[in-house]
């Protein structure tokens, strides 16, 4: 499905993204993990346009999406959400939704349809008491989940999350967790996710990506990563359980 082959990325002197190669199968749950400055969100906007490497190729469906613009790259089937929650605050819950729809079919589709999917969407992340509500006065939880149901509203084949758990507590933690493992499995798309809370990531994702200054140190099943002496020393330290 997605297939990174020898990505790099430098800012001035600091090389961010170093010679990184991994690859997604379909409705893979797959974590991006290592500490702050790794390069972890770097390859998220590597993969959705928003940085062109200095080196090496993004291929989705055996396409180069490389020196694509992020809205092309949008259209082929790549959806995100963002580390710091990228939203209009002066839309209701339900504009903000129906923009994500608007975007990924243009003007020129069937309003009405548009409308039914962002019903549908508000309805299955639990917003539609808050259909109405502006963005700017939700809670942060809420304001994520609009971010994802707009994401969603792009009808990606591919979603990239980035920290959506960050500020959660452990009960919405869990809620998040069931969430997009229903998102994967009953709609099929294949979730990337950079997240810190590794109880999260252990429980959700079954490949895992380790990176540490821009590299990639390990890669493999939480079991496998759980265990490996690299990670546990670059990045997990000692006691991490497997669940």
């Amino acid at each position: 499905m997605l297939k990174v082959t020898g990505l790099t990325k430098s800012f001035g002197k600091l090389v961010a993204v170093n010679n990184l190669s991994f690859t997604v199968n379909e409705k893979e749950r797959v974590a991006i993990i290592g500490p702050n400055g790794a390069g972890k969100t770097t390859t998220f906007n590597l993969i959705t346009g928003l940085l062109k490497p200095d080196k090496g190729t993004i291929e989705f469906y055996g396409k180069d999406i490389t020196r694509l613009k992020p809205y092309q790259i949008c259209r082929a089937g790549i959806g995100r959400t963002f580390q710091i929650v990228r939203s209009f605050p002066n839309f209701t819950v339900f504009e903000h939704v129906l923009v994500g729809a608007i975007s990924r079919y243009g003007p020129r589709a069937q309003v009405d349809l548009l409308k039914r999917q962002a019903e549908d969407l508000i309805q299955k992340l639990g917003l539609s008491s808050k259909r109405n509500t502006l963005v700017r006065n939700l809670t942060i939880v809420d304001k994520k989940r609009v971010e994802l149901a707009t994401a969603l509203a792009l009808k990606p084949k591919l979603l990239l999350l980035d920290e959506l758990m960050a500020g959660l507590n452990p009960a919405e933690i869990d809620e998040c967790i069931e969430l997009l493992k229903k998102i994967n499995e009953e709609d099929g798309i294949t979730l990337i996710v950079v997240e810190h809370i590794m109880r999260a990531v252990m429980k959700l994702c079954n490949h895992i990506i380790v990176m540490h200054y821009g590299k990639k140190i390990a890669e493999g099943t939480p079991m496998e990563i759980s265990t490996n002496r690299d990670v546990i020393e670059a990045y997990l330290g000692e006691g991490v359980a497997y669940a």
